[in-house]
């Protein structure tokens, strides 16, 4: 993740993580990113069966029963072993998690173990009374997903009346209190309706949006042609960065971050260069603590069968089995060479990535993205709209 609001508009300074330590356990969660001992966040997703019908899913969902999901006890044993290790938030996704009965469980007992836990929902199940259990439990944050407004979304997700499902969602969340947040994935199809999602972000006081760039995987795989070209890309974090900035200029402060393109730090560090030199070396500090893509040492999942993945996009690649073996066990003690390789992938980047300056910022970006077009886990990622002249 990329904090948007946090490096443009100056609304963290490096001293804010130092002042803990940078350790995960102790970070509050806004600073959680620029931790250094980089235990994972763990994305769990708890069912595959998904109300609606999503054109760029991950988890090629559908609304049906799947067999194989991890029971609610053996769901209690990975949140056990997950807090044993440190892991400071657990994220419960799926599928559409809120279709698992025993999901509202299952996040309390990440909390009474001593975990955050938040949930990536559509947002369609939140009714009043859903929306009560989820402050009862302890959720300390729901992300709720978007494609742009009614027209647009309901084309997205294959339903209609989708839009205005979620927006009852949020307001029902809203009203118990609990943070609540958007989730939009990028594409050449709905970027125009960034600046509409801004426009509701302050209409109906969201706090939080997340703009995700799109990763090649699941039905997600078939969209790569329609993904924004390098100069569309651009100009949409361009567009990002003038609406936060916007925002925090007429007071009205919202955390805005960018998701799975890591090439945005550079971006926004060289921007900042030559708009504000003394900011830009605090912001090279910070991305310096953040390090840039983190799958398979920072970020991990676990799906629905106990399946361990780098990410939640990895799906073809399985590490182990929580069933067989802990999660804790198969991340410290990897028995494939590319979970071990992915800790350390700086050393194994092919082509631009290999000898781009940034390398240490970005991480590499997303491996799974150049395996998708090239073949290639450590090909350079596809994605990266940096020039040569910017990385050389």
């Amino acid at each position: 993740m990329i904090g948007i609001s946090k490096l443009y508009c100056n609304t963290v300074e490096p001293s804010d993580a130092l002042r803990y330590g940078r350790h995960s356990g102790r970070l509050p969660s806004h600073l959680l990113q620029f931790s250094a001992d980089k235990r994972p966040v763990v994305v769990w997703n708890v069912t595959r069966r998904c109300n609606l019908k999503c054109v760029h899913c991950y988890a090629q969902s559908e609304d049906m029963d799947y067999d194989n999901e991890l029971t609610t006890a053996e769901g209690r044993a990975l949140l056990d072993d997950l807090a044993d290790f440190g892991v400071p938030v657990v994220l419960f996704s799926g599928g559409e998690p809120l279709v698992r009965p025993d999901l509202p469980e299952l996040a309390e007992y990440a909390v009474k173990k001593g975990m955050r836990a938040v949930i990536s929902t559509n947002g369609t199940l939140i009714t009043p009374k859903m929306a009560g259990v989820l402050r009862d439990i302890g959720l300390s944050y729901v992300g709720i997903s978007l494609d742009g407004m009614a027209a647009v979304n309901d084309k997205f997700r294959g339903v209609r009346g989708a839009f205005d499902r979620a927006m009852a969602g949020i307001r029902n969340t809203q009203a118990t209190g609990v943070k609540v947040g958007l989730r939009f994935t990028i594409n050449r199809f709905n970027v125009e309706e960034i600046p509409p999602i801004f426009d509701l972000l302050e209409e109906m006081e969201v706090p939080r949006v997340c703009f995700y760039h799109l990763v090649y995987s699941g039905r997600g795989s078939e969209l790569v042609d329609d993904d924004l070209s390098l100069e569309g890309t651009r100009a949409a974090v361009d567009l990002i960065m003038d609406r936060t900035r916007d925002l925090h200029d007429r007071g009205l402060a919202k955390e805005v971050l960018t998701v799975d393109n890591h090439a945005d730090g550079p971006y926004i560090y060289l921007r900042l260069l030559r708009e504000d030199p003394e900011r830009a070396a605090q912001v090279l500090e910070l991305l310096r603590m953040n390090e840039g893509n983190n799958s398979g040492r920072g970020i991990g999942c676990v799906s629905w069968d106990g399946e361990v993945h780098a990410d939640q996009f990895w799906r073809h690649k399985s590490f182990g089995n929580v069933r067989n073996r802990p999660f804790s066990k198969i991340w410290t003690e990897p028995e494939d060479p590319l979970l071990a390789r992915l800790k350390e992938k700086k050393k194994h980047m092919k082509g631009r990535c290999a000898t781009c300056r940034w390398l240490d910022i970005c991480g590499g970006n997303f491996r799974v993205r150049a395996e998708a077009v090239h073949g290639d886990v450590w090909a350079p990622d596809p994605a990266c709209y940096l020039t040569d002249e910017e990385i050389a």
